[in-house]
């Protein structure tokens, strides 16, 4: 199979702290890769090519689209690698794998989104491109942002822009939204951003008219939190999350129980661990690691990974959160708010 051609979007994503998520996974042939949200798969072929020969690579995503433009990447990155697809939220992996019979040996949960997705002004997913909307990362899923900025009660909507995006103004945005609506529908990112600005102020909230700054120093855009606040709803993302931690949890907890030595688990059939011999999505020993991209995300996954490392069920990957060098921030501005925190399984055996 020939390489992609520069003009398709998996050949022009870049991968946000690839060499930081290959320590700490650490690949060896024969193991089971899961990427829980494979996108475009720029994690998933840098990890493929050290699982040959033997190895499994596991492909899940909301996307049909890219789940299929991830796959056709592996297997140009690793011909003859055993590839996986699966189509649905993350959370629902653990059953879906144990369905299947497949366990990993390691796990990768990106929760940023695609370069195409965010480009694609069809999706609805920013405000720098004006399009519908949608903002479904599925498109099947039954609730658009539109929908739910034009028939939330305000009370209701300012309290979606205040849990999901922190929005200190959320209840000033809300009442100008109602207000806007009105006078008609609101279904397209441009007119939703230009309300929210009005509401707020173009540069946003914060230090005067210099607007409110990011970590990096960098101006964040009134209309930011809104549109965070609005495609977490539509997408459940929070939801999902819990979701995925719980199963985690539960795995971590059901290895600990069997065996506290955190070494690695070599596995122990012919598959190199692409089959579950333990009634488990993971092996033991497995190392599971999550970027998140602001606090809402970050937050459950150090409590979630804190809890299981003071029980002595995980090894601790990362002592503190993981984030992006200045070389890699100048070629990937997308990975400057991206913080990784990764965990290792108990290698004992685990139960049903």
């Amino acid at each position: 199979m020939q390489n992609p051609a520069p003009s398709d979007p998996a050949a022009r994503h870049v991968p946000v702290l690839p060499a930081e998520v290959l320590e700490r996974l650490d690949p060896r042939p024969g193991e089971t890769y899961l990427d829980c949200t494979a996108g475009l798969g720029g994690h998933a072929v840098l990890i493929a090519p050290r699982l040959v020969p033997g190895g499994t690579v596991i492909l899940n995503d909301l996307d049909e689209g890219n789940l299929a433009r991830a796959r056709a990447s592996v297997e140009a990155a690793a011909p003859g690698i055993r590839v996986e697809s699966i189509h649905g939220n993350f959370a629902d992996l653990p059953r879906v794998m144990l369905e299947r019979g497949l366990a990993a040996d390691m796990v990768l949960a990106d929760l940023g989104f695609s370069s195409n997705q965010v480009d694609d002004a069809g999706r609805g997913l920013s405000f720098r491109a004006d399009g519908p909307l949608d903002m479904r990362l599925d498109p099947s899923a039954p609730i658009t942002a539109a929908e739910l900025v034009n028939t939330l009660p305000e009370e209701e909507l300012a309290d979606v822009l205040w849990r999901f995006g922190e929005e200190r103004a959320s209840r000033r945005v809300a009442a100008k939204i109602v207000a806007a609506r009105a006078e008609g529908p609101i279904s397209t990112t441009a007119q939703l951003a230009s309300i929210v600005r009005s509401a707020i102020g173009f540069a946003g909230h914060g230090r005067g008219k210099g607007g409110k700054r990011g970590r990096q120093g960098l101006t964040i855009d009134a209309a930011t939190r809104s549109f965070q606040a609005l495609r977490i709803a539509v997408n459940d993302e929070l939801g999902s999350l819990a979701a995925f931690l719980e199963a985690v949890e539960r795995s971590a907890a059901r290895s600990g129980a069997a065996g506290t030595d955190t070494g690695r688990a070599t596995g122990g059939d012919t598959g190199g661990g692409r089959h579950s011999t333990t009634g488990d999505w993971l092996r033991p020993g497995a190392r599971v690691a999550i970027i998140a991209f602001h606090s809402l995300e970050d937050r459950p996954v150090k409590r979630s990974f804190g809890g299981l490392a003071e029980r002595g069920v995980v090894e601790r990957l990362t002592k503190r959160p993981v984030v992006a060098g200045e070389a890699e921030t100048g070629h990937n501005p997308r990975a400057r708010s991206a913080k990784m925190r990764a965990v290792r399984l108990a290698a004992g055996e685990a139960g049903g």
